[in-house]
């Protein structure tokens, strides 16, 4: 397994499926939906390899692939993973199969919607486990290119603009991003774009790391949904077709996070321990403007857009803390927010569909009229509340905790907001699912047993980390501690 090139391979598997649906025909809709399905259960069970076969005891990169590209510019195809991607790269195979099941009933344009759907996960997945600037960067742009298409042609309620709006703030963050990483590989000195190569020479005058970790910490913070860079983030939500708000909400957002602990912290450390009260403050505002925002919304895609930029907070303040619990908590509420709002959005998508509409006033008793639908959406709706037992309750505690040792003001503050979310998720649960019956959808069927099978991979998913945190924290545990060391003087 160590020689194998099973990160390459997880590369290829969504790649190919890729390939294959450009090669056949647009009227073989039933095809198409089959061959996206075997792909994506293919690349999902590559990407589980090297979560359960990663060798905890010895830590570090592992399953390393690397091959010199561009001599003169010290460009290499390096792959490598350890305890921050690996679980993101988990993530990614989890929520790439489930949107395609998601999304099975389509029957508009089904051919380039697999395809660019496939592309931007090919990207996403690229920049999961590339350990080379060049390519980081690349791979960012390639996933970030598809989202434009896929919600101005497959997306509603004011597509056009939410998928302009969304390419412009993510188009400034990437404008952001490069000249930063061209700053740093002239400024090291080194002819390298090697991510690992930079950051052990420790090449960087403090200075240095002060400046680029603020536009790095800037470039991605936008599509990490940071507060007050949020705003393209729920009308991106809204606009999306089903499986695309999965992908947004689920993987794309931990795209931006990922970015800043990869490469902001990893090469900046100095420049993190400098801007990290900045970080804080910012995800605690971030925490509590989306629960006070949420709190007024009727829309259910807003609600939980909302909700997702008041999770999303609590990755910033865990990572602001410079601590191993820190970056534990927050590199594992990447993970469970991701499969947390995946399971949501797929359940609202279904409803949705059959009802045409999300509107909350207008969906009243669903739990007598689709009882299992309603069922996956309230319990996501838990797994969103820190239920413990599931798996968002462990990456929040473990980040509270964390943040009242080190921002006590601030980290209670984040505790109270939480607090409140879970109150006005109660409400909304209540007033959808529980409310006065709306007769004009008594006749329309719930989920069948094969619709349902994305939303009990998703609900799986959480229940068994939810029982076993240990898995995610100890695959953590190998990377933050190894950081955390490194700062020691």
């Amino acid at each position: 397994m160590i020689r194998f090139p099973i990160l390459s391979v997880i590369l290829l598997s969504c790649a190919a499926g890729l390939l294959v649906i450009l090669f056949i025909p647009a009227d073989r809709k039933r095809l198409i939906r089959w061959v996206a399905a075997v792909s994506s259960g293919t690349t999902l069970i590559l990407s589980a390899i090297p979560f359960f076969a990663y060798d905890r005891a010895l830590g570090g990169l592992q399953f390393v692939e690397k091959v010199l590209w561009v001599p003169s510019l010290g460009i290499h195809y390096f792959n490598g993973a350890d305890g921050f991607n690996l679980p993101l790269i988990l993530l990614t195979g989890i929520v790439h199969f489930t949107g395609v099941l998601t999304m099975w009933e389509l029957e508009r344009r089904v051919k380039e919607f697999f395809a660019f759907f496939f592309l931007l996960v090919t990207g996403v997945l690229g920049f999961f486990m590339s350990m080379d600037l060049f390519f980081l960067f690349v791979w960012y742009d390639v996933s970030l290119f598809p989202m434009y298409p896929l919600i101005a042609i497959w997306g509603h309620t004011r597509k056009e603009y939410g998928a302009m709006k969304l390419f412009l703030y993510l188009l400034a963050g990437s404008a952001l991003i490069l000249p930063v990483i061209i700053y740093l590989f002239v400024g090291s000195g080194l002819n390298t774009f090697d991510l690992f190569a930079l950051a052990q020479a420790k090449a960087f005058t403090p200075f240095q790391q002060k400046f680029a970790f603020l536009f790095l910490y800037l470039g991605f913070g936008i599509l990490a949904g940071v507060w007050p860079f949020h705003t393209w983030s729920p009308v991106g939500h809204v606009a999306a077709p089903n499986a695309v708000s999965m992908l947004h909400a689920g993987v794309l957002m931990k795209l931006g996070a990922y970015g800043i602990l990869r490469l902001a912290i990893f090469l900046c450390p100095e420049g993190w321990q400098y801007w990290s009260q900045a970080m804080a403050v910012l995800a605690t505002v971030g925490i509590i403007y989306g629960v006070l925002v949420g709190l007024t919304q009727t829309d259910l895609k807003y609600v939980i857009a909302y909700s997702s930029v008041s999770h999303m907070g609590i990755v910033g303040l865990g990572l602001s803390t410079v601590t191993v619990d820190g970056l534990n908590g927050a590199v594992f509420q990447m993970f469970a927010h991701g499969v947390m709002t995946a399971l949501l959005f797929s359940s609202v998508g279904y409803i949705y569909d059959k009802t045409d509409t999300k509107m909350i006033p207008e969906l009243g008793g669903m739990s007598r009229i689709m009882p299992v639908a309603s069922g996956y959406f309230i319990f996501g709706a838990l797994a969103g509340m820190g239920v413990p037992g599931l798996a968002n309750f462990w990456a929040e505690l473990v980040v509270f905790i964390s943040s009242l040792k080190v921002y006590p003001v601030m980290g209670a503050l984040a505790i109270s907001a939480l607090v409140l979310s879970a109150l006005f998720m109660l409400r909304v649960v209540q007033k959808t699912f529980y409310g006065v019956k709306n007769e004009r959808f008594a006749h329309l069927p719930d989920v069948s047993l094969s619709l349902g099978i994305p939303r009990m991979v998703l609900v799986a998913v959480i229940l068994l980390f939810g029982l076993f945190p240990s898995l995610m924290l100890d695959t953590v545990q190998t990377a933050s501690a190894a950081l955390i060391k490194g700062l020691v003087p």
